[in-house]
């Protein structure tokens, strides 16, 4: 837009993941590369993760308020095992998972991470930290190990930032916001993203479908469990579907940006993937923050996958089963009692452990839906099944791992999506194109809040116990609890809360 000279951003430890972080970054270039000016402004970066930072590293200014401290100084995933206190209140894990990898049930079973899974945790941890540590060192022109030895020392003050070259100017909110004014000229008026209105080109049309949230069957549903974004099969299905018959569109942008959820309602949305491609329209997937176990299976038969190098995706994998609380009942004097007719699996999902067959039962309804999955991962991304389920087996891995193990076709985000959209439909590179949200397109402002990670629910004051159980690992957790109680083969996974 030439009538846009620059953006000022506030950056008040906003907190987004490292993917988030890449994705604003590389905005903000872009925004400079169309020679608009960004100034961005931090209040104190009270995480220990770089995200934050990173997010605003590219900025032609950085400033930050005095008498506040960055405490940016490594990345650090927490884990709540609970296999104790199950233990305790005799309460059996009674799940399955395929294979060692899997470490989303580890949380019920385990008191400390198993080898596979502190393997793959601190392999993703550090490409995130080394990762970040690039990527800022460049935008700020700094030595790699300098800042390596500077990190080291935090928390660090704000003054020490700027003096190290992370910032560059000392100063309250309201003077950073004049001084982007000031360099924009006499006359320019601010106005808020919220009231930003983009022209809308008169080109071919990209169609953006969007998931966000556990994968669940069927049409969104609330949740006492935190937020009220779902991946809602039957909605996200009938996006895609929509798309693909609306003669419009020449090509189809699917931003994935979830842990997975049900197998079922994953696999309906890969078919909606498929119909479209059917309709001759080319699918290009985005994966946001997070595109793995169940966002992996709906992104796996797309035409070009796009990641950026922090995004987590993989786990490859599924599990299923439920908490047996039958004799924590009876030490209570609770006496759970249960009439079967029919075979003896009818009773599986009671409250008491497995029987023998019936864990057989469950293992070989769970390595059907596994060898499905590896299936669509062979046949998406041109490999053998071999080769499937070596890069499978439940192991998470980063975008720029994924990148080098064929999972992913290229680093990028939204932008670079709709432009191999762009190419994978014909479209001339220079040709602008115009985009439109199914089912529904949202606002301006709505729309930077899906890229980046908000959502409109998000927004709103939370109820108490929301507040309560959306503190990361505890309403993950709970969330997996009610999942398994539906007795649904999952395909999510583990959890990780980045600081």
């Amino acid at each position: 837009d030439p009538a846009v000279k620059g953006v000022f951003v506030r950056a008040n430890d906003f907190s987004m993941g490292s993917s988030r972080a890449e994705e604003f970054r590389n905005a903000i270039k872009r925004l400079r590369a169309a020679d608009k000016f960004v100034v961005a402004h931090s209040q104190g970066l009270m995480s220990p993760g770089p995200s934050a930072l990173r997010g605003i590293s590219a900025a032609d200014e950085v400033w930050i308020q005095a008498g506040t401290d960055v405490f940016v100084s490594g990345i650090s995933f927490e884990t709540l095992f609970m296999g104790e206190l199950l233990e305790n209140i005799s309460v059996t894990p009674e799940i399955e998972a395929f294979y060692e990898y899997k470490n989303a049930p580890n949380v019920y079973k385990e008191t400390d991470y198993t080898e596979p899974h502190r393997e793959a945790m601190t392999g993703l941890a550090t490409d995130l930290w080394e990762i970040s540590l690039t990527d800022i060192a460049n935008d700020r022109g700094i030595d790699e190990a300098a800042l390596r030895t500077l990190f080291a020392e935090a928390p660090l003050s704000a003054e020490n930032f700027v003096a190290n070259g992370l910032g560059d100017n000392l100063g309250w909110p309201e003077d950073a916001y004049e001084h982007a004014l000031e360099r924009a000229g006499e006359g320019t008026v601010a106005q808020s993203i919220k009231e930003y209105t983009p022209t809308s080109p008169d080109g071919p049309l990209i169609a953006i479908v969007g998931g966000e949230g556990a994968i669940v069957t069927g049409s969104p549903e609330g949740s006492i469990f935190g937020g009220d974004a779902v991946f809602a099969s039957d909605v996200v299905s009938r996006a895609i579907m929509t798309a693909a018959k609306d003669d419009r569109v020449e090509a189809i942008v699917f931003r994935v940006d979830t842990g997975g959820g049900s197998a079922t309602a994953s696999d309906q949305i890969w078919n909606a993937v498929a119909f479209a491609q059917s309709e001759g329209k080319p699918v290009v997937v985005s994966m946001g923050r997070v595109a793995a176990s169940g966002g992996y299976y709906v992104s796996a038969g797309a035409d070009a996958i796009l990641a950026s190098r922090t995004t987590i995706t993989g786990s490859i994998g599924v599990f299923g089963g439920k908490l047996a609380i039958a004799e924590g009942l009876q030490r209570l004097g609770i006496q759970p009692q249960t009439i079967t007719v029919g075979n003896e699996f009818a009773s599986a999902w009671n409250l008491s452990t497995f029987t023998d067959d019936q864990r057989a039962r469950l293992r070989a309804s769970l390595e059907r839906t596994y060898d499905r999955f590896i299936t669509i991962v062979a046949d998406g991304r041109n490999m053998s099944p071999e080769r499937a389920d070596q890069l499978a087996r439940g192991r998470v891995w980063s975008g720029v791992d994924a990148l080098d193990a064929g999972l992913v076709d290229e680093a990028g985000g939204l932008i670079e999506a709709i432009e191999k959209a762009k190419e994978l439909a014909d479209i001339d590179a220079g040709t602008r194109v115009k985009t439109a949200f199914y089912p529904v397109a949202p606002s301006p402002f709505e729309a930077i809040g899906q890229l980046f990670g908000a959502s409109a629910e998000t927004a709103r004051a939370a109820a108490v116990l929301g507040q309560i159980v959306d503190e990361g690992q505890l309403g993950t957790v709970l969330e997996e609890t009610r999942a398994l109680r539906r007795g649904d083969t999952q395909a999510r996974m583990p959890i990780i809360v980045e600081q």
